[in-house]
């Protein structure tokens, strides 16, 4: 869905979650109050759609007009056993009437469907705190499954928060008693009953939703309005109900974006999407060879609903075949991408060797997501740096792009399709799990504020041999970016020989030559390392006295929004500190030396175990302090607050 914003962006970040603004009273006699900002995380089993509740309520609350920030957790089983600690998945969501930048650290409102549920999330909810609990699931056998030995609804366990008891199963299926329906089809859309009391909690629009539930559903008819019934006896419940006896208002964010027409996008549809623009604004074909892996399906999803923009998925029977068969859509002159993860990473490794030994455009998209092996499938990490910068033999350097929000991944595929293109190289794009599957407002670009990527394809002779013979060579270098020429095959008099033997400079005959090696692997590496990329633009607000700080946070890829949200925070309890964040990750901008030379210490948070400060302590011989998380979870901005305050205090 989209809206349309009108006011200039304003940055300000609020350092207490669902800061009161004004009360009032609603059209039902009761309290209405003015928050801020607030936290909504909702849960339950893998079965109790869970992440399609709370894609609904994020849908309406990014028609309204507020800047959020979305956080899905999914069980890392496909059907891990119902009401089990393993099977628990969740949805967070931070909505704001200012600018925002992450999911947020702890939800103000917990939504627990049953007793896993509650006792997976408890420890995140701060004091002070709602929370809902269908309160039919808190039987005996559902508490012993997850170690309950009484009902922490009765024990006193959770005085320290606000709880609402709410049999959500029961007032389901009175709501749907009309419907002909069994107990247990009745029951699934509990969830919609629990979307509905939320909804009026926080003021959220309808219409959207009932539309949304009655076109899933237009082949079930009876299916649809049973939903809709739920929905909206979950917003009456609300209304009539006592123990509800407050709801609130969270203002549109109309100060916290620039003019234009905005829609709510994940970041692997925003990856989707620039995928497709960088094929149009190249005028290519644009080739998916792909296996699905989590977290990287979902592009392949999405591409294969656009054949009308001149988008070809193959879906291939194994992470080599897909590769392979997007190098030879390469070769034969589209713009060629691959998705996987780490894992599919390794498996590809030696036809992403072969791409840098051809010279030929292909993204290599990795959605990371935690290992080693099969790891951790649903959940984050960014440890797959060190093997797109080596993880193949031999010398065989590729440009590495990361996004930093779920948003940028848009401008991060055209960039990765803009250095292929121009380069003629395979291109890492490192993106991870929170920002493929969070989300958050996103400007719909002008088609005129695209770059344009056309790239001129060889069309005949390129070198005159010495006796006056005009021939074609295809690794002849175009002497600014030492890019060899694209010769689509079947083009008369462009005949040339591929493969991965090490090729004689200009002409690619095959060559064992010792000292061409050392020329080519050299050319290869002077190629990348020559690649034009925009200078690193450090955020350090001066004092009064125009000192700087003497702290830098550096991050890379997701970690921009907690660092972001953390700076924000240092700053205002009147620390200096400076901020920056690389999206290009190799090269690195080449002003990157000069401007850790700046600042006494540099602060690198990852999660992983330090790949890229590794890297900075050896490129630059800089003494980067890493600070790591590898747990599958985004940092929490208050934690690197505190970490960013001992080091500016060190």
């Amino acid at each position: 869905m989209t809206s349309q914003v009108s006011s200039p962006a304003e940055q300000t970040d609020a350092a207490l979650v669902g800061e009161q603004r004004a009360s009032g009273t609603g059209a039902e006699g009761k309290e209405v109050r003015r928050l801020d900002r607030v936290i909504i995380r909702f849960a339950g089993d893998s079965g109790d759609g869970m992440q399609l509740t709370g894609d609904r309520f994020t849908s309406e609350t990014a028609s309204f007009g507020n800047d959020l920030s979305t956080l899905p957790n999914f069980p890392a089983e496909i059907r891990a056993p119902a009401g089990t600690l393993p099977g628990v998945s969740s949805f967070q969501l931070h909505f704001a009437d200012h600018d925002i930048l992450t999911p947020g650290d702890a939800p103000n409102v917990l939504v627990a469907m049953n007793p896993a549920a509650l006792k997976a999330n408890i420890g995140d909810v701060p004091r002070g705190a709602d929370i809902i609990v269908n309160t039919d699931e808190f039987t005996k056998r559902p508490m012993a499954k997850v170690g309950y030995a009484t009902s922490p609804l009765e024990d006193g366990s959770l005085e320290a928060y606000h709880v609402h008891p709410v049999p959500l199963t029961t007032l389901t299926i009175e709501a749907l008693k009309d419907f002909g329906l069994s107990r247990k089809e009745a029951e699934r859309s509990k969830n919609m009953f629990a979307l509905g009391l939320l909804s009026w909690m926080y003021h959220r629009p309808t219409e959207g939703t009932e539309a949304f539930l009655r076109a899933k559903f237009a082949k079930k008819p009876d299916i649809a309005e049973a939903n809709v019934t739920a929905f909206r006896a979950g917003w009456n419940f609300g209304e009539t109900t006592e123990d509800f006896a407050v709801s609130y208002e969270v203002a549109p964010a109309t100060k916290a974006f620039p003019t234009g027409t905005y829609r709510n996008i994940s970041g692997n549809l925003a990856l989707s999407y620039g995928l497709i623009a960088a094929g149009r604004q190249a005028d290519l074909p644009l080739y998916l060879g792909s296996y699905p892996i989590t977290p990287a399906s979902d592009i392949l999803h999405e591409l294969s609903k656009h054949k009308n923009f001149g988008v070809r998925t193959f879906q291939a029977e194994d992470e080599i075949a897909g590769i392979g068969a997007a190098l030879g859509a390469a070769f034969g002159g589209a713009l060629a991408v691959t998705t996987t993860s780490g894992p599919g990473v390794a498996l590809k490794s030696e036809t992403i060797g072969l791409a840098v030994s051809l010279e030929l455009p292909l993204l290599v998209v990795d959605i990371q997501r935690g290992g080693p092996s099969t790891g951790l499938p649903t959940k984050t990490e960014q440890a797959d740096l060190l093997q797109a910068m080596y993880g193949r033999n031999g010398e065989a350097p590729v440009p590495i792009v990361a996004p930093r929000t779920p948003a940028d991944c848009f401008d991060a595929a055209l960039d990765a399709a803009r250095i292929a293109l121009t380069y003629r190289t395979p291109v890492f794009l490192l993106s991870d799990g929170y920002l493929a599957n969070g989300s958050e407002p996103w400007r719909i670009p002008d088609v005129d504020e695209l770059p344009d990527l056309r790239v001129q394809f060889a069309s005949g002779p390129n070198h005159r041999l010495a006796d006056g013979t005009e021939v074609f060579w295809p690794y002849k270098r175009d002497g600014r970016t030492l890019a060899r020429p694209w010769a689509v095959p079947g083009t008369p008099g462009l005949e040339h020989r591929i493969g991965g033997i090490e090729k004689q400079d200009g002409t690619g005959n095959i060559s064992y030559d010792p000292a061409n090696h050392d020329f080519m692997v050299r050319t290869r590496q002077a190629k990348i390392d020559g690649i034009e990329v925009p200078d690193i633009e450090v955020d350090d607000p001066a004092d009064d006295s125009g000192r700087g700080a003497d702290t830098l946070v550096l991050g890379w890829g997701s970690t921009y929004g907690p660092i972001t949200a953390a700076v924000r925070r240092v700053r205002r309890a009147g620390e200096r500190i400076a901020q920056a964040h690389l999206r290009h990750l190799n090269p690195f901008p080449r002003n990157l030396g000069e401007v850790l030379a700046r600042y006494d210490k540099v602060i690198v948070p990852e999660m992983n175990l330090g790949q890229l400060a590794t890297l900075l302590r050896a490129r630059y011989l800089v003494d980067a302090r890493s600070h790591t998380q590898v747990s599958g979870m985004p940092f929490k901005a208050e934690q690197l607050a505190e970490v960013f305050k001992e080091a500016i205090n060190d």
